[in-house]
């Protein structure tokens, strides 16, 4: 890639017999190990990450802008060499042993350059032609919802739909391990839901799948697992409910006329860790849900109030995605 000082792929030893290299389905898919990634001028892009990714997973990388997601992702799909660091797909090495690893993988990329000219399904069987053992070209426009615009000229699609486009050609050579960067950009909700479902069932069926995405309900809803990118490093991993559980949870409601916040039990004894109001609009934090909820449902009971526009709900990744930012963002300034 232009301006990477690692951005040229020699063979490695043994790239000549990679036929008799033996790889073993069971193993993590994909392998990271203290990764980086530098560009001209000394920009270190990704920091010495790691994780791996088992067959049959939906892994998501998630970061604001600038963290590092499709700078990875670039190395994983052997577009580039690490600076350091390494990194394996299917057992290879994704950019030495290229010819090993790319028929056996989809690519999705944030922006496609399709000629305009061209109509669906010829842009998907021009891509066919490209690859051996492609699926039927009306299979996979069937599969992402372009069946019925198959005449139609890419000039004239949506933005939505080329991203459609995009996911389909990603899907012809039917790979074991697909790459999808930013896959719902630009869909509506009924399209994104689609995408998810598709992506769902691909899993199912066996593939491993890697995306980023800046929609954290879509990384919650699609991912088994999870790793948050900041300024190269990653700051949180896991599960959704493994990245979530350390944040607190939240209650509100409205308490009638009459009533304020100091009427409540203490609230270190319902196990609120914080908590603000605004007249009689009272909003809690709490690390111990239940108990919190117990305690204020129970008061309001044996008081007789009512508790209008209760609000209870755990703590969601996107509070979780936040709240790294903000410790990380202190955590320099400090």
């Amino acid at each position: 890639m232009p301006g990477d000082d690692s951005a040229h792929c020699r063979p490695g030893p043994g790239a000549g017999t990679l036929g008799l290299m033996h790889y073993d389905e069971h193993e993590h898919v994909i392998e990271v190990t203290d990764l980086r990634r530098v560009y001209g001028g000394g920009f270190e892009a990704v920091r010495g990450i790691s994780f791996s990714v088992a067959r049959g997973e939906i892994f998501a990388l998630l970061g604001t802008n600038g963290a590092g997601k499709t700078s990875t992702v670039e190395l994983l799909e052997g577009l580039a060499a690490p600076a350091g660091g390494r990194v394996r797909v299917l057992g290879h090495d994704p950019c030495r042993e290229r010819a090993a690893v790319r028929p056996r993988t989809g690519v999705m990329l944030q922006e496609g350059g399709f000629p305009a000219e061209l109509t669906v399904a010829e842009t998907a069987r021009m891509w066919a032609g490209c690859m051996s053992g492609a699926r039927p070209e009306a299979e996979v426009l069937e599969l992402v919802g372009l069946a019925q615009r198959h005449g139609v000229r890419v000039k004239q699609l949506s933005g939505g739909e080329r991203r459609r486009l995009d996911l389909a050609l990603a899907l012809l050579g039917d790979p074991e391990v697909l790459f999808l960067d930013e896959p719902t950009t630009g869909l509506d909700a009924e399209g994104r839901r689609d995408t998810w479902e598709l992506v769902r069932s691909l899993r199912d069926a066996g593939t491993t799948v890697l995306l980023t995405t800046h929609y954290l309900e879509e990384a919650e809803g699609l991912a088994d697992r999870l790793a948050i990118l900041h300024e190269g490093r990653i700051a949180a991993a896991g599960t959704p409910a493994e990245v979530t559980a350390g944040r607190p949870s939240r209650m509100a409601f409205e308490l009638p006329d009459g009533y304020f916040l100091g009427d409540l039990p203490p609230l270190a004894d319902l196990g609120v860790c914080a908590h603000e109001s605004d007249g009689r609009v009272v909003r809690l934090q709490t690390t111990q849900l239940q108990r919190t909820a117990t305690g204020v449902l129970t008061w309001a009971a044996r008081t007789g109030v009512e508790l209008r526009g209760l609000d209870v709900r755990s703590a969601s990744l996107e509070e979780a995605f936040l709240g790294i930012a903000r410790e990380q963002a202190q955590g320099v300034a400090a």
